[in-house]
């Protein structure tokens, strides 16, 4: 028997964007009031409804780093799906299915800003999962590694230089 979900049994859907320049990798620390306060992760966020990932990617990078970039700069790393932190009190909220895609990004306008982070600052890839992170952000990582490891025995580039990574 097919029983409908109602929206907060459907599963979360994040959009999360590894920003690469050039060798380096873009991570945000969440803000310290927020779930998984003080946590490094991959900047992204919720998809609003009727909106593609490419879409949510575009707009939260807007929103969270103050960057343009184009939904064709954008190519496919990997997923990773679990479940969010259920919380009681104000805005009691169940656990749900959460599903994380990450993205790849080294085309993009303006120079990232900590809008809604607590800060940025950029890390060479294999030090990513060396960070405290929210436990669905490390399966990324690994498939950041991957992804950048095929690409390299393939001989793509390493990435368009953005300028210089701020120390």
């Amino acid at each position: 028997m097919e029983q409908d979900l109602t929206p907060k049994q459907m599963p979360l859907v994040v959009v999360a964007v590894a920003l690469m320049r050039g060798a380096h990798v873009l991570m945000q620390r969440r803000a310290f009031t927020a779930v998984h306060g003080g946590l490094w992760e991959f900047p992204g966020g919720k998809l609003e409804p009727g909106e593609t990932p490419e879409a949510a990617a575009v707009r939260e990078l807007q929103e969270e780093l103050g960057i343009d970039l184009a939904p064709t700069a954008l190519s496919p790393v990997g997923f990773a799906s679990g479940h969010t932190a259920a919380f009681s009190g104000h805005g009691d909220r169940p656990a749900r299915t959460l599903v994380i895609l990450l993205y790849l990004c080294r085309e993009w306008e303006g120079e990232p800003v900590a809008r809604e982070a607590a800060e940025i600052d950029w890390y060479a890839p294999e030090g990513v999962s060396d960070l405290a992170m929210p436990p669905l952000d490390y399966p990324l990582a690994r498939a950041l590694l991957h992804h950048l490891a095929q690409e390299s025995a393939r001989g793509g580039n390493i990435g368009v230089d953005h300028g210089a990574i701020p120390s």
